[in-house]
């Protein structure tokens, strides 16, 4: 048995999913709460994150050796990409839904240890919250697919932009939550209650395994020239977004802003991205041609870098404002994994693929950022390399944008 992969033309099927509403469906309260929790979801899916890059250079004062804060920046893309990659696995054993309470216990858990005592708990808590990341990364899109097939760019807009909101949270109360309570450990283990939050709201959600749900197919993408288009995209932005995270507030630090300041601002420029994370989803299923928004929002981004490179202190609310909507090709590149397949399994595969190669691309961003910093003594040559990487970013999401969809047949 064999499986082929075609890109064919778009048509009205692909902005809902190739599927029709349920003829049965779920309640009005039942549908309210699904969604909910789902937002919760989103939440906490950058919190761990940016909780961690706000507390970097502190976590530095106090002896965590700038070897350890480049594992540490890099550390989440790493795992990603690797774990990312069996989230098909995982959904083939126990299903989506069940699969994301995993994913949710295991970041709930990795919270916990990441604030144990000593530097091998910090890196080993925070490899395991990316690990329960990594499967809810991978599996909303699906989830997204099979429970919201006629409102995809709704559903996607508006968990990308709470997942936004969440990562604005951890940047911008991370550190006074710490110098309150007098603990790094209190500001960062905040965040495992919210993230249990999550797992109990879902867990009403989670359906028994049915293995015509938990069977999904293996999609061979790899001959797609639309697949490896999303998935270099999604690698772009990726490596935007998590050196933006994990390094924006030490390129305001080194401007003269204090570590509050810092942190407020990399806040501002997540925060000012929601209304753009929302509606640019919405935005997308209407164009025929996606690419056109993709190069729009990617100017955005080249023009913050160009300005960090330039005069980040005076500019800097500009800089921070430009990064934070251009930031919105996110949730664009995410809504292309249900708009350019035709099921729930092609959506979970092409999801995985993306992800798993895409995170392994960004994987070397912080790290590679950080050495051209220590290299160069400044923060100009890695601001100038980031605003030049938008031209691939363009590339990739011209081609990721064409009205076209991968399917998949058994033949």
């Amino acid at each position: 048995m064999s499986a082929s992969v075609h890109d064919a033309a778009a048509d009205p099927e692909c902005a809902s999913g190739g599927r029709s509403a349920p003829a049965n469906g779920p309640s009005a309260r039942a549908r309210i709460g699904l969604v909910v929790a789902v937002l919760l979801v989103a939440f906490n899916l950058r919190l761990a994150i940016t909780s961690l890059g706000a507390l970097l250079d502190h976590l530095g004062d106090l002896g965590v050796s700038a070897a350890t804060q480049g594992v540490l920046t890099s550390l989440p893309v790493l795992c990603f990409a690797v774990v990312g990659a069996t989230a098909m696995a995982v959904t083939r054993w126990i299903g989506v839904d069940r699969g994301l309470v995993g994913a949710l216990g295991l970041l709930t858990v990795g919270l916990v240890l990441r604030v144990l005592d000593g530097t091998p708990a910090l890196v080993a808590g925070t490899a395991v919250a990316c690990a329960g990341i990594a499967l809810g990364n991978v599996l909303v899109p699906a989830i997204v697919k099979e429970h919201f097939p006629h409102r995809i760019g709704v559903m996607t807009g508006a968990y990308t932009a709470v997942l936004s909101f969440g990562s604005a949270i951890g940047a911008a109360t991370t550190v006074p939550i710490a110098n309150a309570a007098g603990s790094w450990r209190v500001g960062l283990g905040v965040w495992a209650l919210t993230a249990l939050a999550a797992a109990l709201a879902w867990a009403p959600y989670c359906r028994r395994r049915d293995p015509r749900r938990a069977e999904v197919r293996r999609t061979p993408l790899w001959r797609s020239p639309t697949a490896w288009a999303v998935t270099v995209l999604f690698g772009a932005q990726s490596l935007y977004a998590y050196v933006m995270m994990s390094w924006l507030p030490s390129v305001y630090a080194a401007a003269g802003f204090s570590d509050e300041t810092a942190g407020l601002l990399l806040a501002v420029s997540i925060t000012i991205g929601v209304p753009f994370f929302f509606l640019a989803p919405s935005l997308a299923v209407r164009l025929r041609h996606q690419g056109h928004l993709v190069v729009a929002l990617t100017a955005l981004t080249m023009l913050g870098w160009t300005g960090l490179w330039l005069a980040p202190a005076d500019g800097a609310w500009l800089w921070a404002a430009l990064l934070g909507a251009g930031g919105a090709v996110f949730p664009v590149t995410l809504s292309f994994f249900a708009l350019r397949t035709t099921s729930t399994a092609d959506t979970a595969s092409l999801s995985t693929m993306a992800q798993s190669i895409g995170y392994l691309i960004a994987a070397g961003g912080p790290l590679l950022v950080g050495i051209l910093h220590d290299a160069s003594g400044s923060w100009r040559l890695p601001c100038a390399l980031l605003a030049g990487i938008g031209v691939i970013q363009i590339g990739a999401g011209y081609v990721a944008g064409r009205p076209v969809r991968i399917s998949a047949s058994r033949l």
